[in-house]
């Protein structure tokens, strides 16, 4: 019986007996005729792999001798001249053809497939048996002693194939609590590839399960040198992740709990108002109740279907108000817009927005749609919420906001019945039918008064006329609140001729029909003005619109705006949404829009962009008027009166402003979205990331393709200054450097320093000092030869920065305060407190801690009278590091604990783990070692995820100062 292996020296044995194979070369042909696995390998083959380039004269014939005396060790009972059944010439080559299981390597695959079936199994202790048996068979590289083949491809991939068995094995022995078993072949693995951060890892973890903490740590240590000696770079995530596991201290939550005696934040509740006087619906708020009172693990999900205005939103809400306790941790509500013909809300957008309302930050919300749904999943799990989603259009809008466990409830609203919901997750339904004729005449008795009883047989007919639907209910009492001398039965004589012609027209029409008849009949009362201005608001894209959007659209002046508003308001035709802004259910704004044909729809839309761009250019000249110039010339609106009302007006007009950008963009409006972003960029910046990453991307998607590269080159910049902000260092580097390019190409020189310079930044955050410094240099360059002041000043703040480290300080200390003076001058008081935040940061290093503290609280106090949160942050960071130098602990950890909440709650990740370091030496020199530790891990944690050396670093040593620091202490 043969047996050959080639898993480690190659060798030979027959019934036991160990064959001697003779020299390296008739190994090598062996070896070549194994890896080939039964196929031909042509001997032109076999030259090339035993000479190469220079194969002897006799090398056909040597191949041949080798061949001649391996048939005879493997098949020595052959006659003499007898074809070879083992090895048979095929061709001008050979192939060998062994039984099963002959050969090392073939029992090796075996091994792994049966693990394979036996993870399919669920069998553990089967997998890690079969890989155990796999890896016993190597005992060294393959053909170790057969040089020839040590770079042949199928050696590389079996040595792969080696380390992938030994991962999966270590995996689940890990999982079965068998750690001991396999360090050694963990520290083998380690040895032999030390730059492998996979191997590393599981080494730690095993030290870790073992009990072996210290080995761990050394172990961790050790790798973390091999990387920076090698390669220059820091630990990645699974291995930092390894390393954090064996701290005493998990990553803890990085901000102290409140204070005992301080109130808890209320529970988030996003519901909508209540509509006035609703009416009814009894049995249906008693049917809602019975299904959200139910248990178990898995979610509760309720639809509320019905035709369009038959209130199914206005029971939801009435509902989910009526039910409030039964929702502690709150209510969450997003309106789909599924029947918008422009917009509908894609379910990544939607989750988008549920994760931030749920308190995770902008950096941390995943790009990828299904991880944005598992993270939703994970922060829905275990908390007691009501999701309302609002005006559903299909199946596929809704599945991915499901939440995790049954303690969430998931209400819908939708037209369409979902049946996909009901028979793939056991969603209930409630089909919402038009309202009862007492409920649908106690509703019109409630908005019209005692005329209902006077004449019953004409209100129960103008309810029927209504198709008893309550947006036409409610529409039609309007109208008939306002003819208050005459009778109903008039009304009804007039609006059943309108609708008897209707269905002349359209006799296959549905309630909607009848609600359209409703709605021409109130529009047809309305004054001319009011009637176009109801005729333009169908085509304003966002969800909401105050009076002076209203006033540009249909191109009149204020005043008559807000009274037409006031008069559609009255006539149920708009809805107030409170601070000045209005709201149009979709069936009226889609009634509206087809009215406006003749309106000239473009002329309107362009009217608005302008009043909308030219009234943000106007607030941010208030805010930062020093920028002025390196914002678009655009028509500015009317100066705002102070900067609190252009703050305000900015934040009430994000979400429209970001919908108008989509718009504009499915309108052929290019230029809209490129001036609006560029013009809102600073704004932006000082913390509302999620919206700035919505609008920079439709303004690069704007400028993309169309032949205006400086518009292209500054919406790269922009976009890749939020990635900076995010901390996604390479989303950012990229678009960064495609922006230097485009800009330099076109000759936008000035642009091409801004984007020089924030590229820099990147830089910097990755370690590449020199290089980021070299880019500030020629961004600092570009703007001296330009005479711009106020470039000048920003790029001197970032070229302080990438010089605040050991040697530099003197040169960033010259550099932040040159930078303060150009500001002050141009009057940019958010840019001068930026210089003397980074100022305080450097006179801290240089052990003027007076000096220090005085730039960073004048810094932090501008900061928040310009609602400018991540400057604020930035500067109580470094207050509360200079409080912490100065023995002012308590002072230290107020400071930086407020810091950590804003940047946490904007998404800003670098000044995060920097302030979590702060944080993590004050509490070192407290005493509080395992606090601290927990607060460097949590620093680790984040810059590991994003590259940042220096915050690495700075973890790093901060544990290692923590573990040798004494604990105990008062903080």
């Amino acid at each position: 019986m043969l047996a050959i292996q080639v898993l480690g020296p190659t060798r030979l044995w027959r019934d036991g007996t160990e064959i001697g194979l003779g020299p390296a070369g008739r190994r090598a042909v062996l070896g070549l005729l194994v890896l080939a696995a039964g196929r031909p390998v042509p001997r032109s083959r076999i030259v090339d792999a035993l000479w190469g380039e220079h194969a002897p004269a006799s090398a056909t014939n040597v191949i041949q001798t080798h061949v001649k005396h391996l048939r005879r060790l493997l098949e020595p009972g052959r006659r003499a001249h007898a074809p070879s059944a083992m090895l048979p010439s095929v061709g001008a080559g050979y192939a060998l053809r062994l039984p099963d299981g002959v050969v090392d390597l073939d029992r090796f695959h075996q091994l792994l497939d049966a693990a394979t079936r036996a993870e399919r199994h669920d069998d553990p202790r089967g997998v890690a048996a079969r890989l155990a048996d796999a890896l016993d068979m190597w005992h060294g590289p393959p053909f170790a002693d057969v040089p020839a083949l040590n770079g042949h491809p199928t050696v590389r991939s079996l040595l792969d194939e080696r380390r992938a068995a030994l991962a999966r094995y270590a995996d689940v022995m890990l999982g079965l609590e068998r750690a001991e078993r396999i360090l050694p072949l963990l520290r083998e693995e380690t040895a032999a590839h030390p730059l492998d951060e996979a191997a590393h890892a599981r080494l730690i973890r095993a030290y870790h399960a073992g009990g072996r903490r210290a080995e761990a740590l050394a172990a961790y240590d050790v790798a973390r040198r091999h990387l920076a000696d090698e390669l220059g770079v820091g630990p990645g995530p699974d291995l930092v992740a390894a390393y954090l596991s064996v701290l005493d201290e998990a990553p803890a939550a990085p901000v102290d709990p409140p204070p005992a005696g301080t109130a808890a934040a209320p529970p988030v509740n996003q519901l909508p108002a209540e509509v006035a006087g609703f009416t009814g619906r009894t049995a249906e708020l008693s049917t809602l109740d019975s299904w959200s009172a139910g248990g178990g693990t898995a979610v509760r999900i309720g639809i509320i279907c019905g035709t369009a205005g038959v209130g199914k939103t206005a029971l939801g809400v009435q509902w989910a108000n009526r039910a409030a306790d039964r929702f502690p941790d709150g209510r969450l509500y997003v309106d789909l817009r599924g029947y918008d013909p422009r917009r509908p809300v894609p379910a990544g957008a939607a989750l988008g927005h549920l994760l931030e309302s749920l308190g995770v930050p902008a950096a941390d919300v995943p790009v990828d749609l299904d991880r944005r749904a598992a993270r939703y999943r994970a922060e829905t799990a275990g908390r007691r919420l009501l999701i309302l989603l609002d005006n559903a259009a299909a199946i596929d809008q809704v599945r991915p906001l499901l939440p995790g466990t049954g303690t969430a409830t998931l209400l819908i609203t939708s037209r369409d019945s979902l049946g996909g919901l009901v028979a793939l997750h056991g969603a209930r339904r409630l089909m919402l039918d038009l309202l009862p004729e007492p409920e649908a005449l106690a509703l019109l008795r409630s908005l019209v008064g005692t005329r209902v009883d006077r004449e019953p047989a004409a209100a129960a007919a103008l309810a029927r006329q209504c198709a008893r639907l309550p947006l036409a209910l409610r529409v039609a009492a309007e109208l008939a609140a306002f003819r208050p001398s005459e009778p109903l039965s008039g009304l009804v004589r007039e609006l059943a001729d309108r609708q008897r012609r209707l269905r002349l027209l359209d006799p296959g029409g549905d309630v909607r029909a009848a609600v359209r008849v409703v709605f021409s009949w109130s529009y047809r009362q309305l004054p001319p003005r009011a009637a176009r201005l109801f005729r333009c608001l169908g085509m304003h894209p966002g969800p909401t619109f105050d009076v002076d959007a209203a006033a540009a659209l249909a191109d009149v002046a204020r005043d008559d705006a807000a009274r037409n508003l006031e008069l559609l308001a009255r006539k149920h035709l708009v809805r107030a949404a409170g601070s000045g802004r209005y709201v149009m259910h979709d069936l009226l704004r889609a009634y509206a829009a087809e009215l406006a044909t003749d309106d000239d729809p473009g002329a309107a839309l362009d009217r608005l962009f302008d009043h909308l761009l030219g009234t943000a250019a106007a607030a941010m000249d208030r805010l930062h008027p020093a920028e002025r110039a390196h914002r678009p010339a655009v028509a500015r609106g009317p100066a705002f009166a102070d900067g609190d009302c252009a703050r305000r007006w900015l934040d009430a007009q994000l979400p429209g402003l970001v919908a108008t950008a989509a718009a504009a963009l499915e309108h052929g409006r290019p230029r809209y979205p490129a001036d609006l972003a560029a013009t809102l960029y600073r704004h932006l910046e000082g913390g509302r990331y999620t919206d700035a990453e919505a609008l920079h991307g439709y303004a690069l998607e704007a400028a993309r393709g169309r032949d205006d590269p400086a518009r292209h080159g500054v919406a790269l910049t922009n976009v890749g200054a939020v990635h900076r902000l995010l901390g996604r260092y390479e989303l950012a580097e990229a678009h960064l450097c495609e922006a230097v390019a485009v800009l330099e190409r076109c000759g936008d020189r000035l642009a091409a320093a801004r984007a020089r310079s924030n590229l820099g930044i990147v830089l910097e955050r990755l370690g590449r000092d020199e290089d980021a410094a070299a880019h500030q240099r020629a961004a600092l360059a570009a703007y001296r030869r330009a005479g711009d002041r106020y470039g000048e000043a920003s790029t001197l703040v970032n070229l302080g920065n990438a010089n605040t480290r050991p040697g530099h300080l003197d040169e960033a200390h010259e550099q932040l305060s040159r930078a303060a003076t150009l500001f002050r001058e141009t009057g940019a008081a958010v840019g001068e407190a930026m210089a003397l935040s980074n100022l305080g940061n450097v006179c801290t290093n240089l052990g003027r801690h007076d000096e220090a503290a005085g730039h960073l609280a004048a810094a932090r106090d501008v900061f928040r009278t310009a609602g400018h949160r991540y400057g604020e942050a930035i500067a109580l960071s470094n207050l509360g590091r200079v409080h912490g130098i100065r023995g002012e602990h308590a002072r230290a950890v107020g400071d930086l604990n407020d810091a950590i909440r804003i940047l946490r709650s904007i998404g800003h990740r670098y000044g995060e783990a920097s302030a979590l370091n702060h944080l993590g030496d004050v509490l070192t020199a407290t005493g509080h070692t395992a606090d601290a530790v927990a607060r460097y891990a949590a620093a680790l944690s984040i810059a590991t995820a994003t590259g940042d050396r220096d915050e690495q670093e700075r973890a790093h040593a901060g544990i290692a100062r923590a573990r040798r620091a004494p604990a105990g202490g008062v903080r």
